[in-house]
């Protein structure tokens, strides 16, 4: 189990019991180091002062903020604790929501929700209603800097916790969506249709793995055995001309070459 990155109290009216969060996954990216081109050595990180152009030690390193160009006010670490709200201690349940009401794109990280051993009993209850009522619930956290609005939700005989990004921190689409108006017809709609219910099973997150980070290994391996580095294939993708043709050939190759399927109705 991952250490504990947040510990408090979960407050739902006026029922209070501690929990602690843990990250519920990392990433595992293949990782290189930053390494001088001439004899391959190591690179190091250097602070350097700009204004006596020379290195100075983390210990003497301060937080600022630039209220004007080249206007600092100096930031320590107690004034910030000092300042943080009770958030930072106990996150506040402030509503219970439907699944389909928090759109997917405002989830930010993901962590475990879990008890303190010693007062389980609170925990228990609040996770069972919350399983039985099939709402989620809304609250706030402040840790790393920030307080985070997150939605709190029944997950692997758990609690799971997701901070969101606030509604100011989305981007807008850089171009609207176009108009479906008039751009196909009722035929294509329906093979399209079928594509979808063709390609339906369930979903199982172990199937899946990184195929990027299995080339660089074999990238790697290749350059140790001092072989050549072999490109990795890939299928010529073209406009589509004819889409009614494409949805055909396409149901056609899903259905001779993938498992049988649930029904969309099924799923």
């Amino acid at each position: 189990m991952p250490a504990s990155v947040w510990k408090g109290y979960l407050s739902f009216g006026l029922v209070s019991f501690p929990v602690h969060l843990a990250a519920a996954a990392r990433r595992d990216p293949v990782r290189f180091n930053m390494l001088h081109k001439t004899d391959l050595a190591r690179i190091k990180e250097v602070w350097y002062c700009s204004a006596e152009d020379k290195p100075v030690p983390r210990s003497a390193i301060v937080k600022g903020y630039e209220y004007a160009k080249g206007q600092y006010v100096v930031v320590n670490e107690a004034e910030l604790k000092k300042i943080a709200p009770p958030t930072a201690e106990t996150i506040e349940i402030l509503q219970f929501v439907h699944l389909e009401e928090v759109d997917p794109i405002y989830l930010d990280k993901s962590y475990y929700l879990l008890p303190d051993e010693k007062m389980s009993k609170p925990y228990s209850l609040f996770l069972s209603a919350m399983i039985e009522t099939k709402f989620y619930a809304i609250g706030k956290i402040a840790m790393h800097g920030r307080e985070h609005v997150a939605v709190i939700r029944p997950a692997f005989k758990g609690l799971a916790l997701h901070t969101l990004y606030y509604a100011d921190e989305l981007h807008e689409p850089s171009q609207a969506a176009p108009s479906s108006k008039n751009h196909f017809n009722r035929k294509e709609l329906d093979l399209a249709k079928k594509l979808i219910d063709s390609l339906v099973s369930p979903f199982k997150p172990a199937a899946f793995h990184d195929q990027y980070r299995d080339n660089v290994e074999k990238l790697i391996e290749q350059k140790q055995k001092g072989e050549k580095v072999t490109a990795t294939k890939r299928p010529k993708t073209a406009p589509v001309v004819d889409i009614l043709d494409a949805l055909k050939r396409s149901l056609k190759q899903s259905s001779s070459s993938a498992p049988k399927k649930r029904t969309r109705k099924a799923a």
